[in-house]
């Protein structure tokens, strides 16, 4: 059975204030998954090394990788990637909306892979939001338009994930709730657990949010004693089954309820 996984590995450094994308590869490694979400990862940056996090990872795990920079300065990278080890392609990358300026916040991307999934393609898109409740109100609205969720490629089956920096009490979550299902909501005799911080986690940041033919089976908060030092986040890992297809398209009226 498929299975996807999101995490925010904070440049692979851990709780320890260790720098290892190794650790981070050992960690998604035990779980298996077709496909992965990386969020907060450096590429060729002087603080961690110069080295290309991205590509380093997909490389211990046999997978291939799409990134998108959210963040560009000189030749130093930082952003966010999907790795498989099944046939996809990139459909789109770029940036979401925010403050500009020169006091403006860390600007935010989002990344889109068609993944064939035994003949059936998913859209994963994956996406790392903003700290501010009003940056996030805006970025999850572009996700519902016809950029992103709304766009005619955009057909059911549909997989969202990433970290939200919101909690299900939010507008941000709950407008995109209106959309998709949340994966942790959808398990079968599963209680929703938290993902931050990772030593000892009480924020439900992190999603999975899925279309209507994507039935989850199981869900799982990563949280073995590698995992919790290896980012200041928990890996989540969704464990799913694609149903045959009722809805083809993600209509941008219905995106933008």
């Amino acid at each position: 059975m498929p299975r996807i996984l999101t995490y925010n590995v904070r440049r692979c450094l851990g709780t320890d204030k260790r720098l290892s994308p190794g650790r981070i590869a050992d960690v998604i490694a035990a779980y298996e998954p077709d496909v992965v979400a990386l969020q907060e990862l450096d590429v060729g940056r002087a603080r961690t090394g110069g080295v290309d996090q991205a590509h380093l990872i997909a490389q211990a795990l046999g997978m291939q990788m799409h990134f998108h920079a959210s963040l560009r300065v000189l030749e130093e990278e930082y952003g966010n990637a999907i790795l498989t080890h099944r046939p996809s392609q990139l459909i789109k990358s770029g940036p979401l909306p925010g403050p500009t300026g020169r006091f403006a916040p860390e600007p935010r991307g989002a990344l889109w892979a068609s993944i064939n999934f035994g003949g059936t393609n998913v859209q994963v898109i994956t996406t790392h939001l903003g700290l501010r409740q009003g940056e996030r109100l805006t970025q999850a609205d572009c996700l519902l338009g016809p950029q992103w969720l709304g766009h005619q490629a955009c057909r059911d089956p549909v997989i969202l994930l990433g970290d939200f920096n919101a909690s299900p009490r939010s507008r941000a979550y709950q407008r995109l709730t209106a959309l998709l299902r949340d994966a942790q909501k959808s398990a079968p005799h599963q209680k929703a657990k938290p993902t931050f911080p990772s030593r000892l986690p009480v924020l439900r940041i992190d999603h999975v949010f899925v279309s209507s033919s994507v039935h989850v089976t199981r869900v799982e908060s990563v949280r073995t004693p590698m995992a919790r030092v290896a980012s200041d986040h928990l890996p989540l890992m969704v464990e799913f089954q694609v149903q045959p297809v009722r809805v083809q398209k993600l209509g941008v009226e219905q995106a933008s309820e």
